[in-house]
């Protein structure tokens, strides 16, 4: 039975696309984990920045080498390209992830994983004005405002006060705008770039971006690793490599909008990892019900009716 088979068939690619989910939620509490375990302190940016740095290079050889010794597909793009791929990189990786590392130092890991949501919904409002076939319709407003409600409501205390701060959840929402920018640079580009040679470039050009802008104000002796904190970078590297790999394998046979649905695990199973292996967070009422208006706005958005299916 050839991977195809795996790619194709209805219920292994459900299995495959709540795995991508659930890898990507599970980096909220693993990054939290890695700050501890390193000391990072939260306002040590250059610290934070030159650790994002590393997962994201780690990350990017990994899948030079699938891409290479497991597709036998060319790392090589154009010349004429590589502003383009420099300018995703700055986004998806360097801008995002700068945001997202300080942010997810500011906020709980709960918080962050819900928040990340954002995302979604902001490439939504995004594709209204940029794609002429995609505009913002009744079901997709709906979803939306469930989406923003959750958000709000995330942000309330137990007695609905406003829990806001720039530094934390500020971050993590301009983390997810900032995002949304670049997946329609990445839809456009795939057009002409190998989606796993985009996704590797990307995270190389956008790591060494991250590593180089850190550097100069980094401290002596910051960075120490134990063989915990070595395997936590480790694992947060492989999560961003098998999640992006598999997620983008599934797309060359599968229409995005019949299985971008399943992103609603990835806020889901961020918030519960965080709950279950961070010291000190616990889910609250404010927090299920704020999820449960998320994952509800996500499904809402990402639901298509089911047509019958196409040649690919």
């Amino acid at each position: 039975m050839n991977s195809k088979h795996y790619l194709t068939n209805k219920y292994w690619v459900i299995i495959i696309a709540l795995f991508c989910a659930v890898l990507w939620g599970s980096a909220f509490p693993v990054l939290k984990l890695s700050y501890s375990e390193i000391g990072i302190a939260s306002d040590d940016r250059s610290a934070i920045i030159v650790f994002a740095g590393m997962r994201f290079f780690l990350a990017s050889i990994l899948i030079f080498l699938l891409t290479t010794a497991g597709l036998r597909q060319s790392p090589k793009v154009e010349r004429a390209i590589l502003p383009q791929l420099f300018l995703l990189g700055l986004l998806q990786i360097s801008l995002q992830y700068f945001f997202f590392y300080n942010g997810l130092a500011h906020t709980s890991g709960m918080k962050a994983a819900i928040l990340s949501s954002a995302s979604t919904f902001f490439v939504v409002i995004l594709a209204h004005f940029v794609y002429r076939d995609d505009r913002l319709d009744f079901r997709k407003l709906v979803g939306l405002i469930a989406g923003l409600a959750g958000i709000i409501l995330l942000n309330s205390g137990e007695d609905f006060t406003l829990d806001f701060s720039w530094q934390g959840e500020g971050f993590m929402i301009l983390s997810g705008l900032v995002s949304a920018f670049g997946t329609i640079l990445a839809k456009r580009i795939s057009k002409a770039v190998h989606p796993f040679v985009l996704t590797a470039w990307q995270m190389l050009l956008g790591s060494l971006l991250l590593v180089a802008a850190g550097l100069p104000g980094l401290k002596p002796h910051v960075l120490v690793f134990s063989n915990k904190a070595a395997l936590l970078l480790i694992y947060s590297a492989f999560l961003s490599a098998a999640a992006f790999s598999l997620w983008y394998a599934i797309l060359k046979y599968n229409k995005a909008g019949e299985i971008s649905v399943y992103k609603f695990m990835t806020p889901v199973s961020g918030a519960i990892l965080s709950a279950l292996l961070i010291p000190g967070e616990h889910l609250t009422v404010n927090m299920f019900m704020s999820l449960a208006l998320v994952a509800l706005g996500l499904v809402i958005v990402n639901y298509h009716k089911r047509v019958p299916k196409e040649g690919y």
